[in-house]
């Protein structure tokens, strides 16, 4: 009989280095299969809207995400079928023509602002991280992060930050740090979390 693979959720705030946990823990199994998926490939298809209207989206909001899609083509992976994950550009704020297949693996990480606010994605888990880190450092890599890679100007990256990403951490992200099992405070710098939890998945693993 297969062995249901390990799903571990890893979530917290934009730019609170829940990437970067989630790659500190992939990189520490370079030998098995595993793999991360993350939630902001399941932002829904907005081709009917025009860029202005996409680009007032609420990303923020759990109405944002296709968080039935994810769900579905989990189950899928958990038995045993690969699957064609969507890939959502950023550039243009809608998902873009292709996709890219995901085979099955011993491991997912499934990451997002948003992974532990379904209570259905949440319990496929079987470890759930949330990575705490301050609000202050959380801009300052936004802002780097999105002039960088996104080409976004300062004043329209503080003002969706303001006016959206805080009020919507507050009201629906930072609750879901009560369905965590582990918290870690200033995320991947927090090496004894980070081998706590390879540690962990190295024991399931070896079971």
């Amino acid at each position: 009989m297969r062995k249901k693979p390990i799903i571990i959720g890893v979530t917290g705030g934009s730019g609170g280095g829940k990437t970067s946990v989630s790659h500190a823990i992939l990189a520490n199994f370079p030998d098995e299969k595993i793999a991360m998926i993350e939630h902001d490939s399941y932002y829904k298809n907005q081709d009917h809207l025009t860029f202005e209207e996409r680009v007032k989206t609420n990303y923020d909001h759990p109405l944002a995400f296709d968080t039935d899609f994810m769900i579905e083509q989990l189950k899928e992976l958990i038995a045993g079928r690969p699957v064609d994950i969507p890939i959502y550009d950023y550039t243009q704020h809608t998902r873009s023509k292709e996709t890219y297949r995901q085979e099955p693996q011993d491991v997912f990480i499934i990451e997002g602002i948003l992974v532990m606010e379904d209570k259905r994605l949440r319990d496929l888990m079987d470890i759930k991280i949330f990575v705490d880190t301050d609000d202050d450092i959380r801009i300052i890599r936004r802002i780097k992060r999105d002039m960088v890679e996104r080409g976004r100007s300062l004043d329209s990256i503080i003002e969706q930050y303001t006016s959206v990403v805080k009020p919507m951490y507050h009201q629906f992200i930072e609750p879901t740090k009560r369905y965590a099992d582990i918290v870690i405070p200033e995320g991947v710098t927090n090496l004894v979390a980070i081998d706590l939890i390879n540690t962990k998945i190295a024991s399931i693993l070896g079971e």
